[in-house]
């Protein structure tokens, strides 16, 4: 995704903040329901409010990433810790006795019983899945395996190629910004244009423009041997593309490819 520049909002800890209860929250870039959908909010996530027009909130989360979403899909902050459990893709039933699914990166309250799936406890998550960049590259290949392309989404039911990246590395520990435009300031670049994917490690972030003035429009993340995991519209979703190969779509990609960066919070084998 490579949505508008979206400035950092003040930070204030004395601003408003809200959880969302709904498993998956719209983030809209105007506060009405049929605004463009920019991204996606998911359960359990703490969110601090910039501005309120009646029931619709203007807000943030961990990422800092502003849009505005409806009081609807939210409940008044109720201490989100390290207690709340991380979704794997489960279904759990709440203490009130309402059963609902819950993608893969929401967190449910510690009270709330798995009935399908899986979840695992906070303080499992670094075990689960390490800082380590060829865990993080396994986690590309396999966890938004199927997802469908949609622009705005995180989660396997559906996301973009920057919301894929994102959510990747925030099962590792690491928090990336929403945007492929922004992602491509974090870590360090490698390798010219012309030899990036040549030179892409494991959990690499390659980067991709298809206008004239080589503005990011598109991102995905290396898994070694020229293969690389992205979302894409042309795939209709979530694709493992080897980069060498001699076809239409891949040597489209390789000339489109405008840069790479490795993500230095990540290990890496020495």
């Amino acid at each position: 995704m490579n949505g508008p520049i979206v400035s950092q909002p003040p930070r204030d800890s004395h601003a408003d903040r809200w959880t969302v209860r709904a498993a998956i929250a719209p983030l809209l870039g105007e506060p009405r329901i049929a605004a463009p959908l920019t991204s996606q909010l998911l359960a359990g996530a703490t969110l601090t409010v910039l501005e309120r027009r009646a029931d619709w909130l203007h807000v943030h989360g961990a990422d800092d990433y502003a849009g505005w979403t409806h009081i609807g899909y939210l409940e008044p902050n109720v201490g989100v810790d390290a207690s709340w459990r991380l979704s794997l893709g489960c279904a759990v039933r709440e203490s009130t006795g309402e059963t609902r699914a819950l993608p893969l990166g929401a967190r449910s309250r510690p009270d709330a019983q798995v009935v399908s799936g899986d979840s695992i406890d906070a303080e499992m998550q670094s075990l689960r899945f390490p800082a380590e960049a060829r865990a993080c590259a396994r986690s590309a290949a396999l966890w938004f395996s199927g997802a469908s392309y949609l622009w705005g989404g995180v989660t396997p039911w559906g996301c973009d190629c920057s919301g894929f990246v994102q959510q990747i590395f925030a099962l590792h520990g690491i928090q990336l910004p929403r945007d492929a435009w922004q992602q491509a300031l974090v870590g360090e670049s490698f390798g010219d244009n012309g030899d990036v994917i040549e030179h892409a490690g494991p959990a690499d972030l390659l980067f991709f423009s298809d206008r004239d003035d080589r503005r990011i429009t598109h991102v995905g993340i290396a898994l070694g041997d020229r293969r690389m995991a992205h979302s894409a519209l042309r795939r209709g979703g979530l694709r493992i593309d080897q980069l060498d190969v001699t076809g239409e779509y891949e040597s489209r990609l390789r000339a489109q490819c405008v840069g790479g960066r490795r993500v230095t919070a990540l290990q890496r084998d020495v």
